[in-house]
């Protein structure tokens, strides 16, 4: 199989956009991430993944604290900021610190994670991280797919029945 038909179909799978986060005696540091999952609610376990290669996979290892800031529809901007190597990227985006770790502030969603296993994955390593405090805005978040920015479809915004009525209705 070539390389470039494993792109092209991973590519059609839609990914949340992230930035993971971590710090130390450095500062803060951060990558665009779009391998981020759940993996468990009891424990409430994350995945992120990372290339050998990655500068942040090893401040992380170091660290064995991550942030996972789930970026707003309307962070497209953020998402590329964070992706390129030579950017000041702290310099140029609000952030604060949250539970000792970077937190953007206009993220959609926020979780602070201790990092609990690393596993092996060809040319990357799967980080599994223990969810210890969590954040949701509500808001739309960034997605990945087909090579560009977009957000999930308007469901929440469509007009439903109250849940009352759909209790009433199965009860019928």
């Amino acid at each position: 199989m070539r390389d470039q038909d494993f792109r092209d179909l991973m590519a059609g799978v839609c990914a949340p956009v992230t930035v993971v986060t971590t710090a130390d005696g450095d500062g803060p540091h951060g990558a665009t991430v779009s391998s981020f999952a759940s993996l468990s609610l009891r424990p409430p376990l994350v995945t992120v993944a990372l290339d050998r290669r990655s500068a942040l996979l090893a401040r992380i290892l170091g660290s064995r604290r991550f942030g996972v800031n789930v970026l707003r529809d309307t962070d497209d901007d953020l998402a590329l900021l964070f992706a390129r190597r030579d950017a000041d990227r702290f310099g140029q985006a609000d952030w604060r610190p949250s539970h000792g770790l970077p937190r953007l502030e206009t993220a959609a969603g926020w979780a602070v994670c201790e990092l609990s296993q690393v596993v092996e994955g060809g040319d990357h390593l799967l980080l599994v991280g223990l969810v210890t405090h969590a954040e949701s805005s509500g808001l739309s978040p960034l997605i990945y797919g087909y090579r560009t920015f977009g957000t999930h479809s308007r469901f929440a915004a469509r007009p439903r029945p109250p849940i009352a009525d759909s209790i009433a209705a199965c009860a019928r």
